[in-house]
């Protein structure tokens, strides 16, 4: 089973996938769509490029556990996702909300420890190379929609998992 995993922005919104067991969660892209129709229209080509059977959407909680104004945002964008791909026949999409408290952070620790491809293009972004500072930008948007992606998939029961290649 294929799973996308979404850390949903005002700006970009990182992007993860799943392997087919269902276990491993990979950074795909980031989706740059300024207005939600074409980001909603970018994942529902993912969906159908891959086969994805389930989306899990990082639901952003304030560090004490409430929703915020951004996990309101987040709600009723998932609630147009669906929407929208019942009217494309894509058909009722399974999305899951998963609390994404400090995925961002462990993204950014990850993407510029020691060695890490981040902290180069970091460096290079303040010798003022703009679109080096998108680019290390962007690639914690997609870390970080793995990193809520596994979580969702390590909470999974085994034989949630499919286990035949």
């Amino acid at each position: 089973m294929r799973i996308l995993g979404l850390d949903v922005g005002d700006r970009r919104t990182g992007v993860a996938i799943s392997d087919r067991q269902g276990m491993l969660a990979t950074p795909l892209m980031v989706v740059d769509a300024r207005d939600e129709d074409s980001l909603i229209d970018a994942i529902l080509k993912l969906v159908e490029q891959h086969d994805v059977e389930r989306i899990v959407v990082g639901l952003p909680r304030l560090l004490d556990g409430q929703l915020g104004e951004q996990a309101d945002k987040v709600t009723v964008f998932v609630d147009r996702l669906r929407l929208r791909a019942e009217e494309r026949g894509t058909g009722p999409l399974d999305i899951h909300l998963w609390d994404e408290r400090l995925s961002t952070q462990a993204a950014e620790r990850l993407s510029s420890g020691p060695g890490a491809k981040g902290r180069r293009v970091r460096s290079r972004a303040k010798r003022g190379a703009k679109e080096y500072g998108f680019r290390a930008k962007a690639e914690v948007d997609a870390i970080a929609a793995a990193f809520i992606l596994q979580g969702y998939l390590d909470s999974l029961p085994g034989e949630e998992q499919c286990l035949d290649v």
